[in-house]
């Protein structure tokens, strides 16, 4: 009896060191580290698109360009960044809210696991297994059925990707209700040993289910709210979890939402970069002359030439371009290429002698190859 008790007072003392030490890990700082939550204002249950949000918004106020006076503006806009690309990615959010910043330089440098590691010598699971015998080990686990994924086109204007807009969309999603009566559920194979005989036996597989209360799919009206992001390209998704299509034994589906860009009449949008044409006349193009470009925004692109304007001539308006999704403070660049339009008609012989002088140049016939590569003056 003596001894019983003896031992179940050396458990307790066991547990109670464990516990103190998990007290003074959580006490000690390990958690601790930059408060990337607070950095970005967001409480810890925020989802990934109030993260995005909450980010877009004060990286515009935080950029260190617009915080000239600011010594420390550029080491907050790092933290902003950290902050931003922790929390915005599942996998490094988890291990965040687990064991804080320390637990992220631990995990690429190759560490891992769980924060309680270091102090127990385990590799995984609770950090009282070593002491009472439970096994760590859950890898044969049986992953949760899942549904399929229902995957929709976005289709989006340029404009909207320019500035950014919320969309509203009705989704009928077939919801899980109960029925009457009972079905096989969670149904799997398993190894069944037979006798044959003294001394002989036969393993075979066999399938084996649980009954479940029975169920029936009916279709809801959900309401949805899709953030069209700046920036945001052909390819790029948004994703609903648990919107796509229901599973009788596991988790629905996710509806994914891929953004697709309708063609637009003035703009062709490359990576950042916008290409348009602009046609000038003949005498705009000799003359020179000024003009103001609507964007996508309604704000004014103003172009200036006063040099000659020949057919096909590029000029580059730098900023003028899409917002970057990453970082909105940074935009791409517009290219502007130039047609001329010639009059239509026939000139009096006073008057092409007159252009002659005026333009003073050598006449000029020259075939060459264009497609392949060479231009005029190459042997």
């Amino acid at each position: 009896m003596n001894r019983s008790k003896n031992s179940m007072m050396g458990v307790n003392r066991v547990f109670g060191f464990s516990m103190a030490l998990v007290v003074m890990f959580l006490s000690s700082g390990v958690l601790g580290g930059r408060d990337f939550y607070k950095i970005l204002g967001v409480n810890r249950r925020a989802d990934t698109n109030t993260i995005k949000k909450a980010y877009r918004k004060m990286a515009k106020e935080m950029h260190p360009d617009k915080n000239p006076d600011d010594p420390t503006a550029s080491e907050k806009f790092q933290d902003l960044g950290m902050a931003y690309e922790t929390l915005k990615d599942a996998d490094s959010r988890k291990i965040y809210d687990q064991g804080g910043e320390e637990a992220l330089q631990k995990n690429e440098r190759g560490g891992g696991g769980d924060p309680f590691s270091s102090f127990f010598g385990g590799g995984g699971g609770s950090p009282f297994d070593d002491f009472f015998g439970f096994g760590g080990n859950q890898g044969g686990e049986r992953e949760t059925a899942k549904g399929a994924n229902i995957v929709l086109d976005l289709w989006t204007s340029l404009e909207e990707l320019y500035v950014g807009n919320f969309v509203e969309m009705t989704h009928n999603k077939p919801v899980m209700k109960p029925a009457k009566g009972t079905r096989k559920c969670n149904c799997r194979q398993e190894m069944v040993t037979r006798s044959l005989g003294p001394g002989r036996f036969q393993m075979t597989q066999q399938q084996v289910c649980d009954d479940c209360p029975n169920v029936k799919f009916v279709s809801e009206e959900h309401h949805l709210e899709v953030e069209i992001e700046p920036g945001m390209m052909d390819g790029m998704e948004h994703k609903f979890h648990s919107e796509g299509e229901p599973h009788m034994d596991g988790d629905a589906g996710d509806l994914i939402l891929q953004i697709r860009t309708y063609p637009h009449k003035q703009f062709e949008r490359r990576g950042d970069d916008l290409y348009t044409n602009v046609t000038v006349s003949l005498v705009d193009a000799l003359q020179g002359f000024e003009m103001d470009i609507e964007h996508l925004d309604g704000h004014k692109v103003h172009v200036s030439r006063e040099k000659i304007t020949w057919a096909g001539a590029r000029i580059r308006k730098k900023g003028e371009g899409m917002p970057n999704y990453e970082n909105n403070n940074l935009f791409g660049t517009m290219y502007i290429t130039f047609d001329v339009a010639f009059p239509k008609g026939e000139l009096n012989e006073a008057d092409k002698q007159k252009i002659s002088q005026i333009l003073n140049q050598d006449p000029i016939s020259e075939v060459y190859n264009g497609l392949g590569g060479f231009k005029p003056g190459s042997s």
